[in-house]
């Protein structure tokens, strides 16, 4: 899921619809709120996030320093208007990017992933088995073949493969793909897109990598 702090709903509401028909989740805060969030959330919530949006607001120079007591998630600051002065500023405060409004929601998500690539040079991947999972954006490949998986069911892939070993539980996998305030989504909807996955990797495996236990979750097992 992406974070993004304004203070203007009408803003947030619009890119909340937008990044939902790319199939991710955005959760939005009021500048006055996300502070206390960042400090008091859960590791798996933070751990959730896989970028941080920081619109128009006051007190957004400070935002990046308290991200990164937490989170070493990319940090996109989204000017309304051109200003030279501002954007270096905001450099200079310690976030990855800046961008001006309006700003489609692909690009953003292109940006988030190539700034991924860059701070996770040697782990922006890992071989499991057959499969060559990809952390930066690209679909995964099973014997140098790529493997077309919908961004969701590419992000539970990943999610498995980082904490391939241990088995992790639906709530876990629903707050990393989901968000951990989408209230309009069942965690339900995770065991649906795990069938698709694992029929998926079957078909190219010949077998299937993921244990499911009921009541305890998910372990990629090769």
């Amino acid at each position: 899921m992406l974070v993004f702090v304004d203070e203007r709903e009408i803003v947030t509401s619009g890119y909340t619809t937008s990044f939902g028909r790319e199939g991710v989740s955005l959760t939005s805060f009021d500048p006055s709120e996300f502070e206390d969030w960042v400090s008091s959330a859960g590791d798996q919530d933070i751990d959730a996030v896989e970028a941080f949006l920081i619109g128009d607001c006051r007190d957004r120079n400070q935002f990046s320093k308290i991200i990164r007591q937490r989170s070493r998630a990319p940090v996109i600051a989204m000017n309304d208007v051109p200003s030279l002065e501002r954007t270096l500023e905001l450099f200079a405060c310690g976030v990855d990017d800046v961008v001006r409004k309006p700003v489609h929601a692909r690009e953003i998500l292109a940006r988030v992933d190539a700034i991924r690539r860059r701070v996770q040079v040697n782990i922006d991947y890992a071989t499991v088995g057959e499969m060559h999972v990809y952390f930066d954006g690209r679909d995964p490949e099973i014997g140098g073949e790529p493997l077309i998986l919908p961004r969701r069911e590419r992000r539970m892939l990943e999610y498995l493969v980082q904490h391939r070993g241990k088995r992790v539980s639906k709530s876990q996998i629903f707050n990393a793909v989901y968000g951990i305030f989408d209230e309009d989504v069942e965690e339900a909807v995770v065991e649906s897109h795990m069938s698709k996955l694992r029929k998926k990797l079957r078909a190219r495996l010949g077998y299937d990598p993921i244990d499911s236990k009921r009541y305890l979750g998910y372990c990629l097992t090769c």
